[in-house]
């Protein structure tokens, strides 16, 4: 699919890739399965992406056994691997085409344990793009209660050919 899409692309595949798919009857998951293919490590937690755009993303996760540890709760692992991948996809739909940006720093900041279904939302302020830059991602994921379970800060270093 990525590659269809990428013989139209003005260069950001993963914004062009939302936008069309999000439109569709279940587009979300969609985009969401296929992205977890390209992205075998993001692919092992069982994510869907609700939202994207320009500065923000929401993913959420269902509690499943494969995400659970000894204590019966999720994973700190899988809830990195939920806010990794939710910085991500918010900086890569901003970024300018042909830019790149790869992560080299994340912080976790886990405050209660995670049970049901979680929801993550991250958000950063879109900065004027230039080359070899340093941006930071804020984001939160909270349980059904909305209760905050971690706190995400991911850096990216950008560079904005």
């Amino acid at each position: 699919m990525f590659k269809v899409l990428s013989r139209a692309t003005k260069g950001n595949v993963i914004r062009e890739a939302w936008d069309k798919l999000a439109k569709l009857p279940k587009g979300n998951v969609i985009y969401s399965r296929l992205l977890g293919r390209i992205v075998p490590y993001s692919g092992t937690i069982p994510f869907v992406v609700e939202s994207l755009g320009e500065s923000h993303a929401t993913l959420r996760m269902p509690d499943t056994p494969k995400v659970r540890n000894h204590l019966n709760s999720i994973h700190a692992i899988a809830l990195a691997n939920l806010g990794e991948l939710s910085t991500g996809l918010a900086l890569n739909y901003a970024l300018p085409p042909k830019a790149r940006c790869i992560l080299v720093s994340l912080r976790m900041d886990y405050l209660k344990k995670a049970r049901g279904p979680l929801k993550s939302s991250t958000h950063f302020d879109r900065p004027e793009w230039g080359p070899h830059q340093e941006i930071v991602v804020h984001g939160d994921i909270t349980d059904a209660k909305g209760d905050v379970v971690a706190k995400v800060a991911a850096t990216w270093l950008v560079d904005a050919l």
